[in-house]
């Protein structure tokens, strides 16, 4: 195979797996380190795996947390089934098929890894997951509000930043006493 040839069969298997992968740039970070907007089939792959693995992770929360974490809980649970509804709905037809139906081995990683954590770790670990998921989940929706190319989805993006920022407040605010 000559070096054009392969260029061009690497360059066709990028592309037809495109809809069922996420871009490198979104995969790896490096379009939120410089404030690039992500794809809708990005956004949409993205905000999908963002409320499967919060909700997972709160399953998590909910059986083992701490009455704090608990609480917390059951608003990420509440309002990421809210949003994994809403985006089935305002995601245009050709994105939803980005929609995935099970975690990615990352997200699977990351939630294997907080349901074995040992009681002594758990509650540090689930805190840091949720802010760390948040600090991403903010991220996303405001690169994607700022310059996405669905009006709908961008203004939804918009509308649903309010409720992830307080989110992340939540989420650093777990563990400290009041």
């Amino acid at each position: 195979m000559t070096i054009t040839t392969r260029t061009i069969a690497a360059a066709a298997l990028l592309i037809s797996t495109s809809a069922f992968a996420q871009s490198a740039g979104e995969t790896t970070g490096v379009n939120s380190a410089l404030g690039i907007s992500p794809t809708t089939a990005d956004f949409v792959r993205g905000v999908a795996l963002s409320d499967m693995t919060e909700m997972a992770a709160a399953q998590l929360g909910r059986d083992r947390g701490n009455a704090q974490q608990k609480t917390f809980a059951d608003q990420i649970i509440t309002d990421h089934t809210r949003t994994s509804e809403d985006l089935k709905t305002i995601a245009p037809a050709d994105a939803r098929t980005a929609i995935p139906s099970s975690l990615d081995s990352s997200s699977q990683s990351k939630i294997d890894r907080l349901r074995d954590a040992g009681p002594e770790d758990f509650s540090s670990d689930f805190d840091s997951m949720q802010v760390s998921a948040h600090k991403e989940a903010v991220s996303l929706f405001e690169r994607y509000a700022k310059g996405g190319d669905d009006p709908k989805l961008k203004e939804w993006a918009g509308k649903m930043l309010p409720t992830l920022r307080h989110h992340l407040e939540m989420a650093q605010n777990l563990g400290k006493t009041k």
